[in-house]
């Protein structure tokens, strides 16, 4: 199943490396979603694995090089005249109107008090946290998901089960889901 539906992915949800590997190979293996952010949002992930996680500058460089070479289509662009008429959080105001400009019915983030309904509903948008988006996606196309879990399991040459233990962390609600299934 290929599915053509635009999602922004706030920075913190692209952050966690076994999550945004797995959002991201949902999004461009069997396409899933189609995966928007913009550079705001992508500085932010760089800046937050800098200073949070150890990260070396030249380590984000590549890291969004690298999400630049596969999702060159997923940069949202001419949305900053948008930001000051958005009403939710301020920080993540730039986040919204990336969401209203690209189209996107979701924003997955882990904020979701950063987004209030009053805020999104004119918009026909909604935020969702990564474990309830992901089961979602699981309820969209279970093979798909389980199959490309599977995937990056192999990928990192790590056990299916090593990688369910690491995205439990982030994400024990979509984890729980798709084991209960199996």
């Amino acid at each position: 199943m290929r599915a053509d539906f635009p999602v922004v992915l706030d920075a913190c949800v692209l952050i966690p490396m076994p999550l945004a590997d797995t959002l991201l190979r949902l999004a461009g293996g069997p396409r899933l979603f189609l995966p928007k952010w913009t550079d705001q949002i992508m500085a932010e992930v760089s800046r937050n694995l800098q200073e949070n996680f150890g990260v070396t500058a030249e380590q984000a460089a590549y890291r969004e090089s690298e999400i630049r070479r596969h999702f060159g289509e997923a940069w949202v662009e001419g949305y900053e005249d948008l930001i000051p008429s958005m009403t939710n959080h301020e920080k993540d105001r730039h986040v919204l109107a990336a969401a209203v400009r690209s189209g996107a019915e979701t924003i997955v983030t882990y904020n979701l008090k950063d987004f209030p309904r009053s805020a999104l509903a004119s918009y026909s948008i909604t935020a969702q946290g990564p474990s309830t988006f992901l089961k979602n996606l699981y309820e969209l196309d279970p093979d798909a998901v389980g199959h490309t879990l599977e995937q990056q399991a192999a990928a990192i040459d790590k056990s299916f089960d090593y990688l369910l233990d690491r995205l439990r962390v982030n994400v024990p609600g979509f984890v729980h889901t798709s084991t209960q299934r199996k």
